[in-house]
């Protein structure tokens, strides 16, 4: 659910009096990562100094699907999700605009009048060092600098966050992901990765080996490398411990990869229901068995493992329904 406290625009004709006059920030915030939640902090201490919202104005979808389509990554995280992270950051103001041609073909200075003084009637930026906008993405912080001083607005560059001697940033989070390395992208997001999707009907294989999964289809987020997972799924109200399979099953001789999820503990019927997972850690690599007997007892000491791991991440065995550390 998106936070009470956050009003959320899907365009900027419909912004109310209230909702204009205080700090923006501009970007895609794609993940909503440790990065981000500095440029947040800066963004709300000068609303506050400025005496006005503290405003997100972010794109969907995001420019590089418009641009650049075949090349445009899957996002870490769906608009619903970002609004709702943001929101937990303090963020007053979402705008989240519905991008299309057009709109990014504005010049820097014809978005910054248009968009920042016209719509937003902004008395102050926050923007990370980073920061590029207008066509072609021309305009850079320097240019912004230049912007702001002509027309009286307030502005803070913010430095990236540095882990490990490297960029906090969502390419390395997408990097981290496609190899597998949950944990280190986890780092970066400040919490579990996280993915939603539907539960459809697969080849009950699962539930004769005395292990029912739920296979998930219509995902609309990265997701990490091929693998078994440890992590947590909700359903009816609740986290769940979950044992997460990414890939195909080639003991079967299956080439299609999958994405199936077994609930411990869970007795419910999941099929056709929306289901968010968490990632927590990654387990091992898919590979093939020898026997069904060989694959059932790797299976089994995964299923302890993911109940070790989810036990000394939420506290216990089973997550509580109000359970905020890892969302």
């Amino acid at each position: 659910m998106i936070g009470e406290a956050v009003k959320l625009f899907r365009g900027l004709d419909e912004l109310s009096a209230d909702c204009c006059g205080g700090a923006a920030a501009i970007g895609n915030f794609d993940g909503v990562h440790l990065g981000h939640a500095r440029i947040i902090e800066r963004l709300r201490a000068m609303a506050a100094r400025v005496g006005g919202p503290a405003t997100v104005f972010t794109f969907d979808p995001p420019p590089n699907r418009i641009l650049r389509p075949q090349q445009a990554p899957m996002p870490l995280c769906w608009l619903e999700r970002k609004v709702e992270l943001l929101a937990e950051l303090g963020v007053e103001v979402v705008v989240a605009y519905p991008t299309d041609a057009a709109f990014l073909a504005q010049t820097p200075a014809e978005f910054f009048e248009r968009v920042v003084l016209g719509k937003l009637r902004a008395k102050a930026l926050v923007e990370g060092r980073n920061f590029q906008f207008g066509r072609d993405r021309t305009g850079d912080v320097h240019l912004l600098e230049q912007f702001c001083q002509q027309a009286g607005l307030l502005l803070e560059i913010v430095d990236p966050v540095q882990i490990d001697g490297a960029e906090v940033s969502s390419s390395r989070i997408r990097r981290l992901l496609a190899c597998g390395q949950i944990a280190a992208a986890n780092r970066l997001l400040g919490r579990p990765h996280r993915i939603r999707g539907t539960v459809v009907r697969g080849a009950g294989r699962g539930n004769k080996l005395g292990f029912p999964t739920a296979n998930l289809d219509f995902v609309d987020t990265l997701l990490p490398a091929p693998g078994i997972y440890a992590g947590r799924a909700e359903a009816d109200g609740r986290w769940w411990p979950a044992a997460l399979s990414l890939g195909p099953n080639p003991t079967f001789d299956e080439s299609v990869a999958k994405i199936e999820a077994y609930l411990l503990d869970y007795q419910g019927c999941l099929y056709d229901r929306p289901l968010t997972v968490d990632f927590l850690a990654r387990l091992r690599e898919i590979k093939r068995f020898d026997s069904v007997d060989n694959l059932i007892a790797e299976m089994t000491a995964d299923v302890a493992q993911v109940r070790k791991i989810v036990s000394e991440c939420c506290g216990a065995g089973r997550c509580s329904q109000h359970d905020r550390s890892h969302s």
